[in-house]
């Protein structure tokens, strides 16, 4: 998202100011964020309320310094159903009535909603002058919401290339796969185990991340048979996923869609994509919209069909080869900050000049 305003505010028409938490708290800690963006003016707010849910947070302000700021645009990456969005709306109502809101929402199911969850997304939908989604399906949740204002897919963040970029592949003797991201049963690693055992010795599962569900993983590692061939590893920065990429011959996604969520958007497969790696997909949600024809689909929950998947790769070099050049080119063209900043730029000045 740094990267994203960074390239935004080299437009001298462009005056940015960007307002946000002091910190961010989620299940793999409390992390400070950074005071000073390239080109930005920043404000940093603290948060009151459940600060690891975004869907139960308050900034600490009333005004968020719009009667000084006089903006033409406020640009609010929060989902319409939540508290923070709630108060961005009614602070534009008071202090800046001139200024175009836009919100932003990742929601790709149309999810049940307690009365009050309701009456906060009618009223952040009414006030929004217009709403981003990370995804296609966000467009028509949107639509079945009652909103018919402007729309565009357009995700809030893309991949940084200056730090997700080939490396030089690292010798191994094994065939490693690898997912990285939360330990939940949704994101289907245990589809991604039973096809990794399936494969037999000469291949490796990476699992980096972490969450509730590792117990659960190890035990059917040791079920399987294949606790050698699983390594743990833990969250790193995002500088240090690069080296990691390096050194392994593709990437899963495995996401299985469940009755309140299904993939957003699965940044890890465009991060990999800029590495030059290739990457194999479930077709949750919004998966095969971001790979396109430039990875690996298998119907989520279909542990044949991906240890195939993962066995093309294997035993095909110019399969492999293709498939990373053809993702390499899709993040760098279709994924990268640099994209996703004239793509919003782009849709600022429509919204202005009332093109929508």
């Amino acid at each position: 998202m740094e990267r994203k305003l960074e390239v935004m505010a080299t437009r001298p028409e462009l005056a940015l100011w960007l307002v946000r938490p002091a910190f961010w708290e989620d299940e793999y800690g409390k992390a400070v964020v950074n005071p000073v963006v390239s080109g930005c003016q920043v404000w940093r707010i603290p948060l009151m309320g459940k600060t690891n849910d975004p869907h139960r947070a308050l900034y600490r302000t009333l005004t968020f310094g719009l009667p000084s700021i006089r903006p033409h645009i406020i640009h609010a990456e929060e989902e319409p159903d939540s508290l923070a969005a709630l108060q961005i709306a009614m602070a534009r109502r008071l202090f800046a009535p001139q200024a175009k809101l836009i919100l932003h929402t990742w929601q790709n199911v149309n999810r049940p909603k307690r009365w009050y969850v309701r009456l906060v997304t009618h009223i952040s939908l009414r006030e929004a002058d217009a709403i981003l989604c990370a995804n296609s399906e966000g467009v028509q949740v949107l639509r079945e919401m009652g909103y018919s204002g402007p729309t565009a897919v357009i995700p809030p963040i893309g991949v940084d290339t200056r730090i997700f970029r080939p490396l030089e592949r690292r010798p191994s003797q094994a065939f490693v796969v690898a997912y990285a991201g939360r330990f939940v049963p949704e994101k289907g690693l245990d589809t991604l185990m039973e096809a990794v055992a399936r494969l037999g010795p000469g291949v490796e599962l990476w699992l980096i991340g972490n969450g509730p569900y590792r117990p659960a993983l190890e035990e059917l590692s040791r079920k399987l048979r294949i606790e050698e061939r699983v390594r743990w590893l833990e969250p790193v920065p995002p500088e240090r996923m690069p080296e990691l990429l390096a050194q392994v011959d593709v990437v899963v996604l495995p996401s299985r869609t469940t009755r309140v969520w299904k993939e957003q958007f699965g940044r890890i497969l465009v991060e990999a994509m800029a590495c030059k790696v290739p990457v194999v997909g479930s077709d949750s949600g919004a998966i095969p919209e971001v790979v396109g024809d430039a990875g690996l689909i298998f119907p989520e929950g279909d542990v044949a069909t991906l240890a195939e998947r993962l066995r093309q790769l294997k035993e095909s070099p110019e399969l492999h080869q293709e498939i990373s050049e053809w993702g390499y080119q899709r993040a760098t063209m279709r994924f990268s900050q640099n994209y996703v900043a004239w793509q919003t730029l782009s849709f600022y000045r429509m919204i202005l000049e009332g093109n929508q």
